[in-house]
């Protein structure tokens, strides 16, 4: 029994908070949306326009980039005064051509008795001596000028029809320059 109204107070208890929390006065909120609805409608902008895609084509891609450092308008005479231009695949690869050009890094230079050498990092992390003349990446590239700061390449690349190659001037620029 004694179980019986211990539930039975605590019903009663339940039940005179619920009657306690419920108040019908919702006279603040009508007046809010009432003060809402009389406030005049606003206007909704137009979708705005857009102008119409227009589609580039990029011709500029056998020139050389901007931020790579010109080589000297002589040897790049001498490169073009070549009639016909083509890569030499008759002559034995070099090591360095297995690797693609934007793989390789400059890390310094040395000088050997009167010879002047370039310090290349493949990305193997071997690193190797060239010299103007060497050839390095995929795209038959050929050292021509060696300086303290950089090395310039020229490569040999299609020009997208079936014999037609161009010549491509990059440079490797010192590590950490």
């Amino acid at each position: 029994m004694n179980r019986f109204l211990r539930t039975l107070a605590m019903i009663l208890a339940s039940a005179s908070v619920l009657v306690a929390c419920s108040n019908n006065d919702f006279s603040d909120l009508d007046s809010f949306m009432a003060e809402k609805r009389a406030r005049p409608g606003g206007i909704i902008a137009p979708i705005p326009t857009f102008k119409a895609y227009e589609a580039f084509a990029y011709s500029a891609t056998t020139l050389r980039s901007p931020f790579d450092r010109p080589i000297e308008v002589r040897e790049i005479a001498q490169l073009q005064a070549i009639s016909s231009i083509k890569p030499d695949n008759t002559r034995a690869k070099e090591f360095l051509e297995q690797f693609t050009f934007d793989s390789l890094q400059m890390v310094g230079t040395l000088e050997r008795g009167q010879v002047n050498w370039t310090l290349i990092k493949d990305p193997e992390g071997g690193v190797h001596r060239v010299a103007a003349g060497n050839f390095l990446g995929r795209h038959h590239g050929k050292i021509v000028e060696m300086t303290d700061n950089y090395v310039a390449v020229v490569e040999i690349v299609s020009d997208g029809t079936e014999d037609g190659w161009v010549e491509r001037p990059r440079t490797i620029k010192l590590a950490g320059m």
